[in-house]
């Protein structure tokens, strides 16, 4: 990225006023963690029409601070063009993330008045209040939708979503009727989860099974394994291990690289709460690839990791065909999906969750909160809103330094801690190709 940077630099003096060139400085700006907003104001000049600059000038805006101006360039947009599903997503996100957890959706609402047939618009409000478990929230947005386009197929998928999910039909057990069948991956999911609350842990598994046979299959391995672990199935540690396939080690950092990394950390999180759609709950986390940032603490870990992951997967059995950990290539480079930064207040924690999109996940703990209460790493963790009579499989003890190492396929929570700061550097390898 540092060298795109410069090579993006070095066009922008040769064709100062292109606007492919200008864009692309922009962004790379951005993504590195350099100052953009002022190199987004010229691209839009150019490219006055292009909504995707729009967007990223906010993000760019939003990331030094200026959380209004951010704002009122999504708002004009939007008052151009109402229909800008990604405008809504984008404010609402920025709304919340500054502190709005009450009217963060409000965009939302102005467009549905002006276009109230418009089902796309009431879809994406609908999916704003399920991801964050507003249940009636997202109940009364179906239920005007209902009134406004009573024919629209995708209601009806949201209202079995929403019953689902909120638990209000747990004791249905054909709830989905005619679609049950189907073979959707997100209906099948609910359906996996639905069974799962219901403790039909048998009608979970084979859901889940016909999907790990397809291209979702990384949604549904987690589900599986659950599944398997419920019914004593003999294959019950195939997917995650036994013993597991997750190893700690502790990286050589001195203390004052520590506090140096920290120090650095602490100022890239900016937001004042997490992104609805992320597992951190009581905290903050990073907005971009967190090893693009070029400072030198950031570089040095980056490099120290990429390391781990050599020596993990040198460690790991012999390859089997089909398993999601060691069904794929390992003389690949290393590459990274993800990388972040996230930082939790007393009482914060991660709730149960996977990455579908990452081949091996992690956590890099940085600085700890004094005492003994530091937040364990739970994995195998169940999601708790399943209920699941399950405890995990083990928990790891943070020590400053540790680096954590697990399949992206496991489930893994961090477990809420009483007091202080927890600030810890999480990314994924990317699954090789």
């Amino acid at each position: 990225m540092e060298l795109a940077f410069e090579a993006i630099s070095d066009a922008a003096k040769i064709a100062p006023d292109d606007p492919d060139v200008a864009f692309g400085l922009a962004q790379i700006a951005f993504e590195t963690w350099r100052p953009a907003a002022a190199h987004f104001a010229k691209a839009r000049r150019l490219l006055p029409d292009n909504m995707d600059l729009k967007r990223n000038h906010a993000l760019a805006l939003a990331a030094e601070g200026e959380s209004a101006a951010a704002e009122h360039v999504l708002e004009t947009a939007l008052e151009n063009d109402p229909a800008w599903l990604e405008g809504h997503r984008v404010l609402a996100a920025h709304r919340y993330t500054d502190g709005d957890g009450t009217d963060f959706d409000r965009s939302f609402a102005e467009a549905v008045k002006a276009q109230p047939g418009n089902a796309a618009l009431r879809m994406m409000w609908f999916q704003q209040h399920a991801t964050l478990k507003n249940w009636d929230r997202a109940g009364a947005i179906l239920s005007d939708a209902r009134v406004a386009m009573p024919q629209h197929r995708g209601l009806q998928l949201a209202e079995l979503f929403l019953a689902s999910e909120s638990g209000a039909a747990r004791d249905e057990a054909e709830l989905f009727g005619d679609y049950a069948e189907k073979g959707d991956p997100g209906l099948d999911l609910c359906q996996v989860r639905h069974y799962l609350r219901r403790g039909d842990y048998a009608r979970a598994g084979g859901i889940a099974f016909r999907q790990c046979k397809g291209p979702a299959a990384r949604m549904f391995w987690p589900y599986l394994s659950l599944c398997w672990r419920l019914t004593g199935d003999k294959r019950m540690t195939w997917i995650d291990g036994d013993p597991l396939f997750a190893t700690a080690v502790d990286l050589e950092f001195d203390d004052g690289e520590l506090a140096t990394l920290a120090e650095v950390l602490r100022g890239l999180h900016r937001m004042k709460a997490p992104y609805p759609e992320q597992s951190v709950r009581g905290g903050t986390q990073t907005d971009r690839q967190l090893f693009f940032n070029p400072d030198p603490a950031i570089q040095a870990v980056r490099f120290k990791v990429g390391e781990a992951i050599s020596h993990y997967l040198v460690a790991l059995p012999e390859p089997v065909g089909g398993h999601p950990l060691l069904g794929l290539p390992r003389n690949a480079a290393t590459r990274f999906e993800g990388s972040w930064s996230v930082r939790l207040q007393g009482g914060g924690h991660h709730a149960s969750h996977t990455h579908a999109h990452g081949w091996i996940s992690s956590a890099l703990y940085v600085s700890l909160p004094d005492g003994d209460d530091k937040g364990a790493l739970a994995l195998g963790a169940p999601p708790p809103e399943l209920e699941l009579p399950l405890a995990p499989y083990k928990r790891v003890e943070p020590v400053p330094g540790r680096l954590v190492l697990f399949p992206s396929t496991m489930w893994h929570a961090t477990e809420p801690f009483a007091a202080g700061e927890r600030l810890t550097i999480a990314f994924d390898v990317k699954l090789p190709v």
